[in-house]
């Protein structure tokens, strides 16, 4: 049991730590637009002939069909739930202009300019493209989270939380297994 409390509570340090560090997660993410206007005009970060799905009709696949089709860490996180360990993403760091899209079966999810950094380890974003996600209630560390998952295959995501930056005060943070970015073509 004191085992399961221990890992209970490393899972939690990283939010920890974020929240003791205020300004950290509530900066300015550089923003131009609304967060309304970066929805309607999502498509602008969309390389010409990007190899996305842009319908968000639902895909089933077996668990068998799963595990052939994503890495053994995608599938812990996209199909078990699971979470990458903090700062272990190579797209923390990504910020060349594109789109994030689910890395199961690649619907747009957020843009480059829906991006900001955190602090927290994980790939974090201000807003949503709109319609990618649904949520539900989380109780899994004690008090309850929103979940989110892609509206397509199901796949898991990450947590959505109230302390993001202007101009929404979200964090919809990500695990970056569960993304693959798809860079805009530089205009030549």
């Amino acid at each position: 049991m004191q085992r399961r409390t221990l890992l209970k509570n490393l899972a939690v340090a990283p939010f920890i730590i974020a929240l003791a560090r205020p300004g950290r997660a509530a900066q300015q993410a550089g923003v131009t637009m609304s967060a309304e206007e970066l929805q309607k005009t999502w498509k602008e970060y969309l390389a010409e002939g990007a190899d996305v799905v842009l319908t968000s009709e639902p895909l089933k696949h077996s668990e068998a069909e799963w595990k052939q089709l994503l890495t053994p860490p995608q599938f812990d996180v996209l199909r078990r739930e699971g979470t990458e360990r903090p700062f272990t993403s190579p797209l923390n760091d990504e910020k060349r202009p594109g789109v994030f899209v689910c890395a199961g079966c690649g619907l747009p999810l957020f843009t480059s300019a829906m991006k900001f950094d955190s602090g927290t380890g994980w790939p974090s974003f201000f807003t949503t493209i709109p319609d990618a996600f649904a949520t539900r209630r989380d109780f899994k560390l004690i008090w309850p989270r929103t979940e989110y998952h892609c509206v397509r295959c199901g796949g898991h995501h990450g947590h959505v939380f109230d302390d993001g930056p202007p101009p929404t005060g979200q964090r919809w943070c990500n695990n970056g297994v569960a993304l693959r970015f798809v860079p805009k073509a530089e205009q030549g």
